[in-house]
Protein backbone atom coordinates (compact mmCIF):
# COMPACT_ATOMS: atom_id res chain seq x y z
CA UNK A 1 0.00 0.00 0.00
CA UNK A 2 1.41 3.42 -0.96
CA UNK A 3 1.82 5.89 1.90
CA UNK A 4 0.01 9.10 1.01
CA UNK A 5 0.45 10.94 4.29
CA UNK A 6 -0.40 14.61 3.79
CA UNK A 7 1.83 17.42 5.00
CA UNK A 8 1.91 21.20 5.10
CA UNK A 9 4.93 23.52 5.35
CA UNK A 10 5.05 27.32 5.62
CA UNK A 11 8.22 28.85 4.19
CA UNK A 12 9.01 32.53 4.80
CA UNK A 13 11.23 34.12 2.15
CA UNK A 14 11.19 37.66 3.57
CA UNK A 15 14.86 37.68 4.55
CA UNK A 16 16.02 36.79 1.02
CA UNK A 17 15.14 40.25 -0.37
CA UNK A 18 16.12 40.41 -4.07
CA UNK A 19 16.35 36.61 -4.27
CA UNK A 20 12.62 36.44 -3.52
CA UNK A 21 11.59 37.52 -7.03
CA UNK A 22 14.04 35.14 -8.69
CA UNK A 23 12.35 32.32 -6.75
CA UNK A 24 8.66 33.21 -7.20
CA UNK A 25 8.93 34.81 -10.66
CA UNK A 26 6.96 37.67 -12.19
CA UNK A 27 3.28 37.37 -11.31
CA UNK A 28 4.14 34.22 -9.30
CA UNK A 29 4.87 32.38 -12.57
CA UNK A 30 7.49 30.18 -10.89
CA UNK A 31 5.10 29.30 -8.06
CA UNK A 32 2.58 27.99 -10.62
CA UNK A 33 5.37 26.08 -12.38
CA UNK A 34 6.62 24.52 -9.12
CA UNK A 35 3.09 23.46 -8.18
CA UNK A 36 2.82 21.57 -11.45
CA UNK A 37 6.23 19.88 -11.64
CA UNK A 38 6.51 19.00 -7.93
CA UNK A 39 2.83 17.98 -7.77
CA UNK A 40 2.11 20.07 -4.65
CA UNK A 41 -0.24 22.93 -3.90
CA UNK A 42 1.63 26.20 -3.24
CA UNK A 43 -0.27 29.16 -1.83
CA UNK A 44 1.68 32.49 -1.85
CA UNK A 45 0.86 34.88 1.01
CA UNK A 46 3.04 37.98 1.02
CA UNK A 47 6.58 36.67 1.46
CA UNK A 48 5.38 33.25 2.60
CA UNK A 49 4.80 30.09 0.57
CA UNK A 50 2.35 27.60 2.10
CA UNK A 51 3.08 24.16 0.60
CA UNK A 52 0.54 21.34 0.86
CA UNK A 53 0.50 17.83 -0.51
CA UNK A 54 1.84 14.32 0.02
CA UNK A 55 4.58 14.32 2.63
CA UNK A 56 7.36 13.03 0.33
CA UNK A 57 6.47 15.55 -2.41
CA UNK A 58 6.35 18.47 0.04
CA UNK A 59 9.71 17.40 1.44
CA UNK A 60 11.16 17.21 -2.08
CA UNK A 61 10.02 20.75 -2.87
CA UNK A 62 11.39 22.07 0.44
CA UNK A 63 14.74 20.40 -0.36
CA UNK A 64 14.74 22.04 -3.79
CA UNK A 65 13.95 25.46 -2.29
CA UNK A 66 16.82 25.16 0.19
CA UNK A 67 19.15 24.07 -2.61
CA UNK A 68 18.18 26.98 -4.88
CA UNK A 69 18.54 29.49 -2.00
CA UNK A 70 22.01 28.09 -1.29
CA UNK A 71 22.92 28.57 -4.96
CA UNK A 72 21.48 32.10 -5.02
CA UNK A 73 23.77 32.96 -2.09
CA UNK A 74 26.72 32.31 -4.41
CA UNK A 75 25.47 33.51 -7.80
CA UNK A 76 22.75 35.58 -9.48
CA UNK A 77 19.97 33.67 -11.21
CA UNK A 78 16.94 34.82 -13.21
CA UNK A 79 13.45 33.41 -12.61
CA UNK A 80 13.84 31.36 -15.80
CA UNK A 81 17.16 29.90 -14.61
CA UNK A 82 15.48 28.93 -11.32
CA UNK A 83 12.83 27.02 -13.31
CA UNK A 84 15.58 25.24 -15.27
CA UNK A 85 17.30 24.42 -12.00
CA UNK A 86 14.03 22.92 -10.69
CA UNK A 87 13.90 20.64 -13.77
CA UNK A 88 17.51 19.49 -13.19
CA UNK A 89 16.84 18.95 -9.48
CA UNK A 90 13.84 16.71 -10.18
CA UNK A 91 15.80 14.71 -12.78
CA UNK A 92 18.64 14.08 -10.33
CA UNK A 93 16.41 13.17 -7.37
CA UNK A 94 13.68 11.23 -9.24
CA UNK A 95 13.09 7.90 -7.54
CA UNK A 96 15.71 8.66 -4.89
CA UNK A 97 15.01 8.84 -1.17
CA UNK A 98 15.79 12.34 0.01
CA UNK A 99 17.99 12.54 3.12
CA UNK A 100 16.58 14.15 6.24
CA UNK A 101 17.38 17.85 6.17
CA UNK A 102 19.61 19.10 8.96
CA UNK A 103 17.88 21.75 11.02
CA UNK A 104 20.57 24.43 10.91
CA UNK A 105 19.83 27.02 13.59
CA UNK A 106 22.82 29.29 13.00
CA UNK A 107 26.15 29.45 11.17
CA UNK A 108 28.84 30.68 13.56
CA UNK A 109 31.62 33.13 12.67
CA UNK A 110 33.88 30.07 12.27
CA UNK A 111 31.49 28.78 9.56
CA UNK A 112 30.28 25.95 11.81
CA UNK A 113 26.61 24.96 11.62
CA UNK A 114 24.77 24.70 14.93
CA UNK A 115 22.18 21.91 14.72
CA UNK A 116 20.22 19.92 17.33
CA UNK A 117 21.98 16.56 17.73
CA UNK A 118 19.55 14.45 19.79
CA UNK A 119 15.77 13.87 19.61
CA UNK A 120 15.32 15.90 22.82
CA UNK A 121 17.36 18.78 21.42
CA UNK A 122 15.19 18.76 18.27
CA UNK A 123 12.07 18.79 20.45
CA UNK A 124 13.56 21.70 22.44
CA UNK A 125 14.32 23.79 19.34
CA UNK A 126 10.86 23.14 17.92
CA UNK A 127 9.28 24.06 21.28
CA UNK A 128 11.15 27.40 21.24
CA UNK A 129 9.86 28.11 17.74
CA UNK A 130 6.25 27.36 18.67
CA UNK A 131 5.90 28.75 22.21
CA UNK A 132 6.33 32.05 24.04
CA UNK A 133 7.95 30.47 27.11
CA UNK A 134 10.01 27.26 27.17
CA UNK A 135 11.54 25.51 30.19
CA UNK A 136 14.58 23.35 29.39
CA UNK A 137 15.43 21.19 32.41
CA UNK A 138 18.23 18.64 32.74
CA UNK A 139 21.90 17.98 33.55
CA UNK A 140 24.91 19.99 32.45
CA UNK A 141 26.24 19.48 28.94
CA UNK A 142 22.89 18.78 27.28
CA UNK A 143 22.97 21.99 25.21
CA UNK A 144 20.13 23.80 27.00
CA UNK A 145 21.82 27.20 27.19
CA UNK A 146 23.91 26.83 24.03
CA UNK A 147 20.93 26.04 21.78
CA UNK A 148 18.87 28.78 23.43
CA UNK A 149 21.67 31.25 22.65
CA UNK A 150 21.80 30.06 19.02
CA UNK A 151 18.03 30.46 18.69
CA UNK A 152 18.25 33.96 20.20
CA UNK A 153 20.91 35.05 17.71
CA UNK A 154 18.90 33.52 14.83
CA UNK A 155 15.79 35.47 15.95
CA UNK A 156 17.87 38.66 16.12
CA UNK A 157 19.36 38.04 12.66
CA UNK A 158 15.88 37.45 11.20
CA UNK A 159 14.64 40.66 12.91
CA UNK A 160 12.01 38.75 14.91
CA UNK A 161 13.27 40.52 18.04
CA UNK A 162 15.11 43.81 18.64
CA UNK A 163 17.44 42.62 21.39
CA UNK A 164 18.67 39.67 23.41
CA UNK A 165 18.66 39.66 27.22
CA UNK A 166 20.74 37.03 29.03
CA UNK A 167 20.36 36.70 32.77
CA UNK A 168 21.08 34.32 35.62
CA UNK A 169 20.95 34.45 39.43
CA UNK A 170 24.18 35.53 41.15
CA UNK A 171 23.57 33.16 44.04
CA UNK A 172 26.99 33.22 45.64
CA UNK A 173 26.82 37.00 45.91
CA UNK A 174 23.13 36.99 46.83
CA UNK A 175 21.76 40.54 46.83
CA UNK A 176 24.94 41.85 48.53
CA UNK A 177 26.76 42.88 45.36
CA UNK A 178 27.61 46.21 46.96
CA UNK A 179 30.11 44.52 49.25
CA UNK A 180 32.16 43.23 46.33
CA UNK A 181 35.00 45.37 44.91
CA UNK A 182 34.82 47.08 41.50
CA UNK A 183 32.10 48.44 39.23
CA UNK A 184 28.72 46.74 38.85
CA UNK A 185 29.94 45.03 35.67
CA UNK A 186 33.09 43.79 37.42
CA UNK A 187 31.10 42.56 40.42
CA UNK A 188 28.69 40.39 38.45
CA UNK A 189 31.01 39.36 35.61
CA UNK A 190 32.16 36.03 37.20
CA UNK A 191 28.54 34.87 37.56
CA UNK A 192 27.68 35.71 33.95
CA UNK A 193 30.89 34.39 32.36
CA UNK A 194 29.28 31.17 30.97
CA UNK A 195 26.84 33.29 28.96
CA UNK A 196 29.69 35.35 27.51
CA UNK A 197 31.51 32.11 26.60
CA UNK A 198 28.51 30.83 24.62
CA UNK A 199 28.13 34.21 22.88
CA UNK A 200 31.79 34.45 21.83
CA UNK A 201 31.68 30.89 20.51
CA UNK A 202 29.00 31.91 18.00
CA UNK A 203 29.82 35.55 17.18
CA UNK A 204 33.27 37.04 16.57
CA UNK A 205 34.62 39.19 19.39
CA UNK A 206 34.34 42.57 17.62
CA UNK A 207 30.72 42.01 16.57
CA UNK A 208 29.78 40.74 20.04
CA UNK A 209 31.49 43.75 21.65
CA UNK A 210 29.58 46.09 19.33
CA UNK A 211 26.23 44.48 20.18
CA UNK A 212 27.01 44.55 23.91
CA UNK A 213 28.10 48.20 23.72
CA UNK A 214 24.91 49.18 21.86
CA UNK A 215 22.78 47.17 24.29
CA UNK A 216 21.51 44.96 21.45
CA UNK A 217 22.68 42.11 23.66
CA UNK A 218 22.35 42.71 27.39
CA UNK A 219 23.82 40.43 30.03
CA UNK A 220 22.73 41.12 33.59
CA UNK A 221 22.07 39.34 36.91
CA UNK A 222 18.48 38.35 37.62
CA UNK A 223 18.18 40.84 40.50
CA UNK A 224 18.53 43.68 37.94
CA UNK A 225 15.35 42.63 36.08
CA UNK A 226 13.06 44.03 38.79
CA UNK A 227 10.77 46.88 37.67
CA UNK A 228 11.36 46.39 33.94
CA UNK A 229 9.02 45.41 31.09
CA UNK A 230 10.80 43.45 28.38
CA UNK A 231 9.23 43.95 24.93
CA UNK A 232 10.39 42.55 21.54
CA UNK A 233 13.24 40.65 23.18
CA UNK A 234 14.58 37.10 23.28
CA UNK A 235 15.23 36.48 26.97
CA UNK A 236 17.25 33.59 28.41
CA UNK A 237 17.19 32.86 32.14
CA UNK A 238 20.08 30.47 32.80
CA UNK A 239 20.70 28.42 35.98
CA UNK A 240 17.07 29.04 36.95
CA UNK A 241 17.21 26.41 39.70
CA UNK A 242 19.02 29.07 41.76
CA UNK A 243 16.24 31.64 41.39
CA UNK A 244 14.08 32.04 44.48
CA UNK A 245 10.30 31.76 44.26
CA UNK A 246 10.02 35.57 44.45
CA UNK A 247 12.67 36.09 41.75
CA UNK A 248 11.02 33.60 39.39
CA UNK A 249 7.60 35.24 39.76
CA UNK A 250 9.19 38.67 39.31
CA UNK A 251 11.01 37.50 36.15
CA UNK A 252 7.97 35.83 34.55
CA UNK A 253 5.88 38.97 35.07
CA UNK A 254 8.49 41.15 33.28
CA UNK A 255 7.69 39.59 29.89
CA UNK A 256 6.23 42.09 27.41
CA UNK A 257 4.73 41.98 23.91
CA UNK A 258 6.69 40.33 21.10
CA UNK A 259 9.08 38.58 23.48
CA UNK A 260 10.20 34.98 23.70
CA UNK A 261 11.60 33.43 26.89
CA UNK A 262 13.75 30.34 27.47
CA UNK A 263 14.38 29.23 31.06
CA UNK A 264 17.09 26.63 31.65
CA UNK A 265 18.12 24.81 34.79
CA UNK A 266 19.15 21.61 36.53
CA UNK A 267 17.02 20.80 39.59
CA UNK A 268 19.74 18.46 40.92
CA UNK A 269 22.21 21.38 41.24
CA UNK A 270 20.44 23.86 43.54
CA UNK A 271 22.83 26.21 45.39
CA UNK A 272 20.20 28.15 47.36
CA UNK A 273 20.30 28.14 51.16
CA UNK A 274 18.28 25.25 52.63
CA UNK A 275 15.44 27.52 53.76
CA UNK A 276 14.92 28.86 50.21
CA UNK A 277 12.73 26.90 47.79
CA UNK A 278 13.80 26.89 44.14
CA UNK A 279 11.58 29.08 41.98
CA UNK A 280 12.20 26.71 39.07
CA UNK A 281 10.73 23.73 40.92
CA UNK A 282 7.68 25.77 41.92
CA UNK A 283 7.20 27.08 38.37
CA UNK A 284 7.41 23.55 36.92
CA UNK A 285 4.64 22.52 39.30
CA UNK A 286 2.18 25.40 38.90
CA UNK A 287 2.56 26.45 35.24
CA UNK A 288 1.67 23.14 33.60
CA UNK A 289 -1.23 23.22 31.18
CA UNK A 290 -0.91 26.90 30.28
CA UNK A 291 -1.08 27.41 26.51
CA UNK A 292 2.10 28.96 25.12
CA UNK A 293 4.35 27.43 27.81
CA UNK A 294 6.32 24.25 26.99
CA UNK A 295 8.51 21.98 29.15
CA UNK A 296 11.37 19.92 27.73
CA UNK A 297 13.23 17.42 29.92
CA UNK A 298 16.83 16.41 29.12
CA UNK A 299 18.75 13.39 30.41
CA UNK A 300 22.36 12.18 30.34
CA UNK A 301 21.59 10.67 26.91
CA UNK A 302 21.46 14.25 25.59
CA UNK A 303 24.94 15.20 26.86
CA UNK A 304 26.93 16.50 23.90
CA UNK A 305 30.15 17.42 25.64
CA UNK A 306 33.13 15.06 25.86
CA UNK A 307 31.75 11.46 26.02
CA UNK A 308 33.22 11.04 29.49
CA UNK A 309 30.87 13.75 30.86
CA UNK A 310 27.84 11.46 30.35
CA UNK A 311 29.67 8.68 32.23
CA UNK A 312 30.52 11.07 35.09
CA UNK A 313 26.86 12.17 35.39
CA UNK A 314 25.70 8.55 35.36
CA UNK A 315 28.29 7.57 38.00
CA UNK A 316 27.16 10.38 40.32
CA UNK A 317 23.49 9.46 39.86
CA UNK A 318 24.27 5.81 40.68
CA UNK A 319 26.24 6.88 43.74
CA UNK A 320 23.45 9.17 44.96
CA UNK A 321 20.87 6.40 44.52
CA UNK A 322 23.12 4.03 46.45
CA UNK A 323 23.68 6.56 49.24
CA UNK A 324 19.93 7.13 49.52
CA UNK A 325 19.25 3.40 49.77
CA UNK A 326 22.03 3.01 52.36
CA UNK A 327 20.58 5.80 54.49
CA UNK A 328 17.12 4.21 54.33
CA UNK A 329 18.68 0.89 55.38
CA UNK A 330 20.39 2.50 58.38
CA UNK A 331 17.12 4.13 59.42
CA UNK A 332 15.31 0.77 59.26
CA UNK A 333 18.04 -0.86 61.37
CA UNK A 334 17.77 1.87 64.01
CA UNK A 335 14.00 1.44 64.18
CA UNK A 336 14.27 -2.33 64.47
CA UNK A 337 16.99 -1.98 67.08
CA UNK A 338 14.81 0.40 69.10
CA UNK A 339 11.91 -2.04 69.08
CA UNK A 340 14.21 -4.86 70.22
CA UNK A 341 15.21 -2.88 73.32
CA UNK A 342 11.60 -2.35 74.28
CA UNK A 343 10.82 -6.09 74.06
CA UNK A 344 10.99 -8.60 76.93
Amino acid sequence: MIDRTLAEETLDLERYDEKFYAIVGRGDENVKYFSKVFDVRIVPRGTQLIVKGEEEKVRRFVSFLRAVISRLEKETMTAKEVREYAKDFLTKTEGKELPEEEDVILITHRKRAIVPKTPTQKKYVEAIRRNDIVFGVGPAGTGKTYLAMAMALAHLKDQKVNKIILTRPAVEAGEKLGFLPGTIAEKVDPYLRPLYDALYDMVDYDKAAYMLERNIIEIAPLAFMRGRTLNDAFIILDEAQNATREQMKMFLTRIGFGSKVVITGDITQIDLPRKEQSGLIEALRILRGIEGIAFVWFSQEDVVRHPIVAKIIEAYETHERGSGEAEEGEERKEKLGGKGKEGP
